[in-house]
């Protein structure tokens, strides 16, 4: 079987499982599992194969008419090279351990079999994506990711929360492709092809009459669906949906797909050096805001949804820099150690019976109930925070060097205030990074109060997709030289001055977060120790005490077993000492809902209601003023028909009298003129 032919079956076997899967769920539930992994399994192995084959080497380019449309055609295309079969490989394995997770995870859900055939459908997508080689495929992958992802982020949509995220979710990434999309046919219009290969070719021969124009279009739609400042917000609220769907999408589909996109596009957005400070701008600002507001978060699934914003903030910053090998080579470690947060996180969260730090902080004994998450969870933080050996120093370190590479003007291809942008943010990232990992890491894991709920060893399917997460997060990073020949070739190991940045940035955060919340542990347990008394001298009940404080904790839909009340204190969170008066505002987001519901959706309303008005008080009494004036005429021309045929007589003879009366008049006046 040739290499174009395994392509093509790797996203076709997850789309066929989708289907599968929506026609048998309810007929056939016990083929719900297997047409869920399966598929998704062999494609994952198939993805592998196709990466075998393609080797780093040449291109493999393949493409037929789709269908001839009388101007730009849109051909069914194929364009394998390194980045596409490696991040291929990601996309499959991710996807093949969330939908065996999933079996475990949600076990008891009802909607399990429509869950996951969407999880086979918004896989399949994104291999579509990825593999595509003509940018209208690819559009259709890119689309059908988004509904997916409506209805995923919406699973629970008892709630108003996941009805609210997932619609939110839908708005903000479509107010991205709307520019987007003008952008495509733009470029295409320039280039005369939807082909990725004679856009490319365009570009190279100056082709290009709007560069700046183009890129920022694109660099809009690429904004929303990779959550980049300022068009983030929809992901922290998506975190309502499912914790294996969150894996899925922060991980290996939805917001890699942007910097993918970028990454195969780089020389459009090259061919403008403004194009490129904007993207260089837009990703310092995601990297630092996000680090701040992950530091004041509560949920630990929102604390690692910044933290996703931020990390797709560094591939940014090094496409910005002009070295897609570093931002892809960051996508596929972060997809590894990212995707075991928030698996590992679904673990905590169905052992301790919320989400919420604060509750977790006031619980003994946590790590040792759940000792496979502890650990693979430890591995996870480590790598995020970029501590060597694990993967992430080396993908993070990639892109530090080649940001320090163009401010320093070894590269040609961005400016240098590109680089100092990405080098400054990044460096302060790092710090931010590590800060709020070890705040997750301590809050989780060595919490202080009534033991933890022990509900038993969680099941082989997930605590085993843990462990084989693990390993690419601890021994990625050391294929760093092997990767770079299937990339551009160019040099992906640390240098010693951005070791030194890097890794002493995340030691500071994190001796720092350390010192802090050993400060703040001691003030909650002398807190704690007050409010005890108190409350035995006021006569108040543990029982309610134990009852008002669990009612801090979020509802979390996807907790299936019964969980005692968390006692009552204060939380031990070195965060509020790290931020200070910035930490409410960090909670918040930095209130960017407030000033968007305030510039765009209130006026919107407003206009809204302005057109309800005008159509219900004008345009509307129009209309039953020419109805009513019709029923006046109609009753009066009613009251004429008498059915009497004596009346219609004398009528008629009237009219004939008056009619020759008239004539008589009218030929005297003749005459006398």
């Amino acid at each position: 079987m040739s290499t174009t032919t395994l392509a093509v079956l790797v996203p076709l076997l997850p789309f066929l499982g989708a289907v599968a899967g929506l026609l048998l769920g309810r007929s056939a539930p016990g083929f719900v599992r297997p047409l869920a992994i399966l598929p998704t399994l062999a494609s994952a192995v198939l993805a592998v194969l196709v990466a075998v084959r393609q080797g780093g080497g040449e291109p493999i380019n393949t493409a037929t008419e789709l269908t001839p449309t009388g101007s730009v055609p849109i051909d069914l295309s194929l364009y394998l090279d390194g980045f596409a079969v490696l991040v291929a490989v990601l996309v499959g394995v991710v996807a093949t351990c969330v939908q065996v997770y999933s079996t475990a995870y949600l076990r008891e859900d009802p909607r399990y079999p429509s869950y996951a055939a969407l999880v086979s459908l918004f896989t399949s997508a994104m291999l579509l994506v990825v593999y595509s080689g003509d940018l209208m495929v690819l559009l259709v992958g890119w689309e059908v990711m988004g509904i997916c992802s409506y209805f995923l982020v919406g699973h629970y949509w008892e709630t108003e929360a996941a009805r609210s995220a997932s619609l939110k979710a839908f708005l903000v990434t479509k107010l991205g492709d709307v520019p987007f999309l003008i952008g495509l046919f733009a470029l295409a219009a320039d280039a005369g092809s939807f082909q990725i290969t004679k856009i490319l070719g365009t570009v190279a021969a100056g082709g290009l009459d709007n560069p700046t124009l183009i890129a920022l279009l694109l660099l809009a739609g690429v904004a929303g669906k990779s959550a980049q400042f300022p068009l983030h917000t929809w992901l922290p609220d998506a975190m309502a949906g499912p914790t294996p769907v969150s894996a899925l999408i922060h991980a290996a589909t939805m917001v890699a797909a942007g910097i993918y996109f970028i990454a195969r596009l780089l020389p459009v957005f090259a061919a403008s050096r403004a194009a490129l400070v904007v993207m260089a701008v837009m990703a310092a600002v995601t990297m630092v805001g996000s680090g701040l507001a992950a530091l004041a978060q509560d949920d630990i699934k929102r604390v690692l949804a910044y933290s996703t914003i931020g990390q797709l903030g560094y591939m940014t910053g090094a496409l910005a820099v002009g070295d897609r090998g570093a931002a892809v080579f960051h996508l596929l470690s972060h997809g590894a150690f990212k995707a075991l947060l928030f698996l590992g996180a679904g673990v905590i969260i169905h052992a301790a019976g919320t989400n919420s730090l604060g509750a977790m902080s006031r619980m003994d004994g946590l790590a040792k109930r759940i000792p496979d998450a502890f650990w693979t969870m430890t591995i996870a933080l480590l790598a995020l925070a970029a501590i060597p050996p694990f993967a992430g120093f080396f993908s993070k370190e990639a892109v530090l060097v080649a940001a320090e590479h163009t401010a320093t003007g070894h590269s040609e291809f961005a400016p240098s205030a590109a680089g100092w942008l990405v080098l400054v943010a990044g460096v302060l990232t790092a710090l931010l990074t590590a800060a709020y990992a070890t705040r997750l890491w301590l809050m989780a894991f060595r919490g202080r109060g009534a033991a933890a709920p022990d509900h038993g060893k969680e099941p082989l399917a997930m605590t085993g997709v843990l462990w084989l997460l693990a390993i690419p997060s601890v021994g990625f990073g050391l294929a760093a030289g092997t990767i770079a020949e299937w990339f551009d070739g160019g040099e992906l190991t640390p240098t010693l001055v951005t070791s030194v940045l890097g890794t002493g940035a995340a030691a500071i955060g994190a001796m720092l977060t350390y010192a802090l919340w050993q400060r703040a542990s001691a003030k909650a347990a002398l807190a704690t120790a007050a409010g005890t008394r108190a409350a035995a001298a006021a006569g108040v009940p543990a029982a309610v005490v134990a009852a008002e404080s669990a009612a801090e904790a979020p509802e979390v839909a996807e907790v299936t077993h019964d969980h005692p009340a968390v006692p009552a204190g204060p939380a031990a969170d070195p965060g509020k000492a790290l931020l200070g008066p910035l930490h409410r505002h960090a909670a918040d987001g930095f209130h960017l809902d407030a000033v968007y519901d305030r510039l765009f959706v209130r006026p919107v309303l407003a206009a809204a209601s302005l057109v309800r008005f005008l159509d219900r008080e004008v345009v509307d009494t129009y209309v039953r003023g020419a109805g009513t004036g019709t029923r006046m005429l109609g009753s009066l021309v009613r009251r004429a028909q008498t059915g009497n045929v004596q009346s219609y007589l004398s009528a008629l003879l009237a009219g004939a009298v008056v009619l020759a009366i008239a004539t008589a008049v009218l030929a005297n006046v003749n005459a006398g003129s």
